[in-house]
C-alpha cells in the first residue's frame, strides 16, 4: 500500500456562500505538495462586521506550509473566488494560473496592491494542462454568469478529480462558452475519482433557465418605458450587461456606465475578446445633453451596497445623473439573502421620488448562474464520479447535496471548512481537522477575527463609549475632579440631570474615599473607575457602555 495520499481541504466556501478557498495535496502525510483552488472574499455587514472592508479566508495553515505550495488556480473572476489573490500574495508568493478574462481581472488587483502582474499566468482551456508538482491541471469550460468560467480537471497519481467551480447547464449563455456535454463526457469517460461540486441551488426543483431567454422581456420593458431607464445587475455578469445594453440600443437609447466595477468588467471583456458587440457608451457628462427618454444607465449596486451607484442615485445625484418621476429602475438580479434591507431601502427611496421600480419577483428579468437540482443531476450523470463532495454552499446545501447523490446511487461526503478528506483508495475518510476562520481587511490592515477589533467595535456600537480622565499629583492625590466624555449615549438619564455630570459626581466621590493603595496602583484604579462608570451608567440610562480610563500622574 502506498504511503502517499491524496487530500482535499476546504478553507472557505464549504458551509458558507462566499470566501472560496480549497486545497488539494498529494504526498506523504504532512509533506504533501499542495495546490490552492480559488482565493475569494466575502462582504461585510453592519451587524457582524461594522466598518470592515472585506472578509478573507484565514490562510494560517497555508502560510505554515508555504514551501509545499506549487500554485494557485482560479476558476473564474467572481470576487468570492478571485478577490483575495492580491491580499494573500505576500504570504504565498506562488504562481497564479487563470484563463484570459480571469487573469485580466487578477492582474488589475495585483497592480492595485503593488504586486508583480507577471505572477498571474494565462492558460488556455482544455485540452491544455498545467503541471504543478504531482498535479496536472486543466481548465474545462463550463457555463456560469461570468465569461470563461471553468471547472478544473485535476489529474493526480491517485486518479482524476473534477472541481466544478460555479456552474449552470446553459447551452446558450450569450457571452462565454456554452456547456458542452460531449466534451465533458470525453473528459470523464475513463473514470473520475471525485466530483467536488457547486451546491448553491440544490433546493431549486426546476431546471435552470438560459441567459438567452431574458432578451425579449428586457427589450419589451425598455422600449415601453417613457422616461430614463436605469438597470442594475452584477457587474461581472457580462452577458446580462450586454443584454441590457443591446435592449437600450434597439430602443434608441444611449448607454451610460456608472460605477467602477461596471466599467472595469466591460473593459476587461472587450480587451480579452470575450465580448465583441457592445454598443458605444457615452460619458455622464455627455449624457446630460441627451433627452432623458433616450438614455439608459447601467449601474452597480444590485445588492444595496451603500457606496455603489444605485444607492447614491437613490440618495440624490451621482456623477451629475439624477432620477425623476416617471423614470424606470430595473433590478436585473437576485437579492442575495442578507442583503434584503439594503435593497428595500433603495426601492423605497426611489418610490418617494416617483420612480417605477421593477425587480425579479416575476422571474422575467434574471436567471441564476448556478445549477438547480435537475442540473446537478445532469452533471452527476455526465461525470459519473466514485464520490460527490459538495462545496460552495451553506451547511444545509451541502447536506442536501449529499442526500441527492446518495439517492442516485453515488457516495456522498459532507466536508465543511477545516475538514481534511483523504481521497486515497476507494473509500474517502476524514483524516484531520484544521482550524479555519476569517481575516478582516479593515482599511489597509488585515486583522484576525479573534483579535478583538471588530468585537470591540460592535460593543461600542451597541453600548456607546465613555472616556474617563483622572489626574493625580506627586502625592498620588486627585488633582481636581475627574472628567468624562461620552459618545453614542443619551445626554440625560432617569434623574433628568446631564449624564456627564452624574458620572463625574459619582467618580469624584469614589476618588475622595479611595484608599491610598488603590490610588497608587494604576491597574486597580483603572478597574475600579471602569466598574463604577458602567454601574452608574446602568443606574442612570439602563446601559453599560464601553469605558476607557486615562490616568495621568504628575511627576
Amino acid at each position: 500500500m502506498s504511503s502517499e495520499r491524496l487530500i482535499y481541504l476546504p478553507l472557505g466556501g464549504a458551509g458558507e456562500i462566499g470566501m472560496n478557498a480549497y486545497v488539494y495535496g498529494y504526498g506523504k502525510p504532512g509533506k504533501e505538495r499542495l495546490i490552492v483552488v480559488d482565493l475569494g472574499v466575502a462582504f461585510p455587514d453592519m451587524d457582524t462586521s461594522p466598518g470592515v472592508d472585506l472578509i478573507l479566508p484565514d490562510i494560517a495553515w497555508l502560510k505554515e506550509r508555504r514551501d509545499q505550495i506549487e500554485a494557485v488556480f482560479v476558476t473564474h473572476a467572481h470576487e468570492d473566488h478571485v478577490g483575495a489573490v492580491a491580499h494573500t500574495y505576500e504570504d504565498l508568493k506562488v504562481p497564479i494560473y487563470a484563463r484570459n478574462f480571469t487573469a485580466n481581472i487578477a492582474r488589475r488587483k495585483m497592480e492595485e496592491y503593488g504586486h508583480p502582474e507577471d505572477a498571474v499566468k494565462t492558460v488556455g482551456p482544455w485540452p491544455h494542462q498545467q503541471g504543478a508538482g504531482p498535479f496536472m491541471v486543466g481548465f474545462l469550460p463550463i457555463s456560469h454568469s461570468i465569461p470563461e468560467s471553468s471547472a478544473l480537471v485535476i489529474d493526480t497519481p491517485d486518479g482524476r478529480v473534477i472541481h466544478s467551480g460555479d456552474f449552470k447547464i446553459d447551452l446558450t449563455p450569450g457571452v462565454g462558452e456554452p456547456f458542452d456535454p460531449a466534451l465533458w463526457s470525453e473528459v470523464c469517460k475513463d473514470g473520475v475519482k471525485a466530483l467536488i461540486c457547486d451546491s448553491t441551488n440544490v433546493f431549486s426543483p426546476e431546471p435552470g433557465r438560459s441567459e438567452a431567454t431574458l432578451g425579449p422581456a428586457i427589450e419589451e420593458l425598455v422600449s415601453n418605458a417613457a422616461g430614463m431607464v436605469v438597470a442594475t445587475t452584477f457587474a461581472s455578469n457580462v452577458a446580462r450587461v450586454q443584454t441590457l445594453a443591446m435592449a437600450a440600443q434597439k430602443s434608441g437609447r444611449s448607454v451610460v456606465l456608472l460605477g467602477r466595477a461596471m466599467r472595469r468588467m466591460v473593459e476587461a471583456a472587450l480587451e480579452t475578446g470575450v465580448m465583441k458587440d457592445f454598443p458605444k457608451v457615452v460619458s455622464p457628462e455627455d449624457a446630460r445633453a441627451i433627452p432623458r427618454e433616450n438614455l439608459m444607465l447601467l449601474v452597480t449596486g444590485s445588492q444595496g451596497e451603500r457606496r455603489a451607484a444605485s444607492a447614491q442615485l437613490a440618495r440624490g445625484k451621482y456623477q451629475g445623473m439624477e432620477l425623476k418621476e416617471g423614470d424606470l429602475f430595473l433590478f436585473s438580479s437576485k437579492t442575495i439573502p442578507g442583503n434584503e434591507k439594503g435593497v428595500i431601502r433603495i426601492i423605497n427611496q426611489f418610490s418617494e421620488m416617483g420612480v417605477d421600480v421593477v425587480d425579479d419577483s416575476n422571474g422575467k428579468y434574471h436567471v441564476s448562474g448556478h445549477a438547480n437540482r435537475p442540473d446537478l443531476e445532469t452533471l452527476h450523470d455526465v461525470v459519473k464520479p466514485q464520490v460527490v463532495i459538495p462545496m460552495h454552499g451553506e451547511h444545509r446545501h451541502l447536506r442536501e447535496h449529499v442526500k441527492l447523490a446518495e439517492t442516485r446511487g453515488m457516495q456522498g461526503v459532507l466536508a465543511v471548512n477545516g475538514m481534511m478528506i483523504d481521497l486515497s483508495g476507494n473509500k474517502p475518510k476524514v483524516t484531520e481537522y484544521v482550524e479555519t476562520g476569517r481575516t478582516y481587511l479593515d482599511g489597509s490592515v488585515q486583522v484576525g477575527a479573534l483579535d478583538g477589533v471588530v468585537r470591540d467595535r460592535i460593543r461600542m456600537a451597541l453600548n456607546g463609549h465613555v472616556t474617563v480622565t483622572v489626574i493625580l499629583d506627586e502625592e498620588d492625590e486627585p488633582l481636581g475632579d475627574p472628567w468624562v466624555d461620552c459618545m453614542g449615549l443619551p445626554e440625560t438619564g432617569r434623574n433628568n440631570a446631564p449624564l456627564v455630570d452624574v458620572l463625574e459626581q459619582d467618580l469624584s466621590q469614589f476618588l475622595g474615599r479611595a484608599k491610598a493603595a488603590t490610588l497608587r496602583d494604576d491597574s486597580k484604579l483603572n478597574d475600579e473607575l471602569r466598574r463604577l462608570t458602567r454601574q452608574s451608567a446602568q443606574n442612570e440610562i439602563g446601559k453599560k457602555p464601553e469605558v476607557t480610563v486615562v490616568v495621568s500622574r504628575l511627576s
